[in-house]
């Protein structure tokens, strides 16, 4: 059993993510201790549980000690299923994080899958629906399954409320990915949501986006609709070169004025130009399983952060790959993954 230190690194609930996906994918059991122990409080919250939760179903798996606020459990996994599975938060917590623990086993799995999940689809600390959908899954799609997902219901703090589905086909095919050049930038566009919100909020967020990045026209655009159980503000800021679209975002909290929420979201996206890197920091992150799954890959983004470094060692204690990193230049990295 593969004993895992829940301090380590970034010290949260992604090492426990990324355990369960390979847990299932290899079939290797573990123990996590010192769950979340660099968050406040620490322990399994209720979205950490949900996906524990799942990976046993998918998993037919044996799990001990987990509950809310356990900081340390078992798990024990059997087979991967591929079917139909619902599986509900219960909170506004991240339905996209429940979902990056399942997918992994999924998209290798003997057979189609349809995932329907309930909780929070846009978070403020969490990969929001529109970034899987723009940016990370047509990546994934290119290593070799079909996987496609559908916003039912937007989810937001504090009711959650929010659905999506994930059709998971496995194709068997496995083809390394290699994103080493950002090229031109072909297309820009700030989407501002309001969601039972007046117009008005997302017009100040765009203010910020006109002034800081010059964008205009027909790159900025306010949407609105009543598809949601309470009121949310998403900021999204896409950008379209060689093939990638990269995707940044702001979303709304109760007390935080819109036009800060977009200072935060345009300061990613300076960040992001500067480096000249294809692959901004949160994609960097996800993108280590799907090319350690495909075989190999690369790709050239800014210096690593914690989040990162750490999936990387937690990779490694699950799969026998090799994974480098070698700085380019001042601001480039390149990240590279050999089976």
């Amino acid at each position: 059993m593969i004993l895992i230190d829940g301090s380590f690194g970034e010290g949260g609930g992604q090492i426990i993510r990324t355990s369960l996906a390979l847990s299932l994918v290899t079939g290797k059991a573990f123990r996590v201790e010192r769950v979340r122990a660099r968050r406040d409080p620490p322990g399994l919250k209720r979205q950490h549980l949900t996906a524990v939760n799942a990976a046993a179903a998918v998993g037919r798996a044996k799990v001990e000690g987990a509950g809310v606020g356990s900081q340390y459990f078992s798990f024990e996994p059997k087979d991967v299923v591929a079917g139909d599975y619902d599986f509900s938060i219960g909170t506004a917590g991240s339905t996209t994080l429940v979902l990056q623990t399942i997918l992994p086993p999924l998209v290798i799995a003997r057979g189609a899958s349809l995932v329907t999940l309930e909780g929070g689809t846009h978070n403020v600390h969490a990969p929001p629906f529109d970034f899987l959908a723009k940016t990370f899954l047509p990546l994934v799609r290119r290593t070799g399954p079909k996987v496609e997902i559908d916003l039912i219901r937007y989810g937001f703090y504090p009711p959650g409320g929010g659905k999506l589905t994930v059709l998971i086909e496995p194709t068997g095919e496995r083809k390394r990915l290699d994103i080493t050049r950002r090229g031109e930038i072909s297309r820009k566009l700030a989407r501002a949501l309001c969601v039972k919100l007046p117009p008005s909020v997302g017009e100040r967020a765009l203010s910020v986006v006109r002034e800081r990045l010059g964008w205009d026209g027909e790159e900025l655009r306010v949407e609105t609709t009543a598809n949601a159980v309470s009121p949310g503000f998403v900021l999204t800021l896409e950008m379209e070169s060689g093939g990638l679209t990269e995707l940044f975002t702001g979303v709304g909290e109760r007390g935080v004025r819109a036009e800060d929420v977009a200072e935060r979201a345009v300061a990613e996206v300076e960040n992001y130009l500067a480096s000249g890197a294809p692959v901004g920091e949160h994609l960097a992150d996800q993108l280590l399983i799907p090319m350690a799954l495909a075989g190999g890959g690369s790709y050239v983004t800014g210096e690593p952060s914690l989040h990162t470094t750490t999936n990387v060692e937690i990779i490694k204690k699950f799969l026998d790959v090799e994974i480098t990193t070698e700085r380019l230049s001042e601001r480039q990295w390149k990240i590279e993954v050999s089976a």
